[in-house]
């Protein structure tokens, strides 16, 4: 199955910005982070279609998933 991924931030780094990725199913949210080698602690906003989703949240064919880290500021 394929998702279009976002990254933001500090999470590019070493990586990409947007990417098509295809994915064995089922999958889920937690299983792509992973395969990104992404640390679950260093994703604050993970957003599928728009929408904040939990680790646990089942992926499908043409998901757009968008992962923010933690971002402070002032």
């Amino acid at each position: 199955m394929q998702v279009e991924v976002r990254l933001f931030a500090s999470l590019r780094k070493g990586r990409f910005r947007r990417q098509s990725m295809d994915l064995p199913g089922p999958a889920s949210l937690r299983d792509l982070v992973r395969r990104l080698d992404i640390a679950d602690e260093e994703v604050s906003l993970p957003l599928v279609n728009g929408q904040y989703a939990k680790p646990d949240r089942p992926l499908q064919a043409g998901d757009v998933v968008a992962l923010f880290p933690a971002i402070a500021g002032g």
